[in-house]
């Protein structure tokens, strides 16, 4: 009878030690489901964030292409002006 009980106490202890784990394990889940949370937040917030950048890059992108053909077209047009100076003035060298 005394074995039986001295089992009998075993399991009692192996299950009371089996539901504290259970607890403290059941603990760590609902911790790391609030962390999981936080960072399905903090990650959607990244993703907002950098669709703006995106965005201000492609402005930027833009506006940088419009300033460079400003530029060239700003070239080009000075270069013609000295071409029509130069053939205007060769216009008059002829008409002499």
């Amino acid at each position: 009878m005394a074995v039986l009980a001295e089992q009998l106490d075993i399991v009692v202890e192996k299950t009371e030690r089996l539901i504290e784990l259970c607890a403290a394990l059941q603990e760590e889940n609902d911790l790391l489901k609030l962390e999981n949370e936080s960072l399905k937040v903090a990650l959607n917030i990244s993703k907002e964030k950098n669709k703006e950048f995106d965005e201000k890059l492609r402005v930027v992108k833009l506006a940088k292409s419009f300033s460079e053909t400003n530029e060239k077209t700003l070239d080009i047009k000075q270069k013609i002006n000295e071409f029509v100076r130069e053939i205007d003035k060769c216009i008059v060298l002829l008409k002499k």
